[in-house]
């Protein structure tokens, strides 16, 4: 079932001769709508490459895995899903990836926390009246 990539298209009988499967079989999967071939100006199917690559997911689904069409519908589905959710996630991660490397060439003076100025903390020094308090909890330890 390899194949060479190519901008070819293929016709029905070529299709079905080379992956060993009745043409009616291909027009059933089309008619299910897990095939979509373009077609000609003479209405003849014509299967590209990408065409190719997902019958030959069907086909693994229903020869070797027993998966039903409805079964073989679902799972297609369910993949075109998350290949466009991957290619989702992968745009997310670069558009982050991108605006990180622009905050750390360029500090942003909008940052909220470059706005907040630098307090110095002062040693307080105790007021006479907490000396007097500690100086008398102090004796107070030191007469028990």
């Amino acid at each position: 079932m390899n194949k060479s990539k190519s901008k070819a298209a293929y016709m029905i009988s070529a299709v079905a001769e080379r992956y060993e499967i009745h043409p009616q079989t291909l027009r059933l999967y089309e008619r299910e709508g897990l095939l979509a071939p373009s077609r000609s100006e003479g209405n003849t199917r014509l299967y590209t490459d990408d065409d190719l690559d997902r019958l030959e997911v069907i086909l693994k689904l229903t020869r070797e895995l027993g998966v039903n069409l409805a079964g073989v519908e679902i799972i297609l589905n369910m993949r075109e899903k998350m290949e466009a959710m991957q290619k989702q996630i992968e745009n997310f991660v670069a558009n982050l990836n991108q605006e990180f490397e622009q905050q750390a060439r360029e500090p942003r003076l909008d940052d909220k926390y470059s706005l907040i100025p630098v307090i110095q903390m002062t040693p307080l020094t105790p007021s006479p009246r907490t000396e007097a308090r500690r100086g008398g909890e102090s004796r107070r330890k030191q007469g028990r």
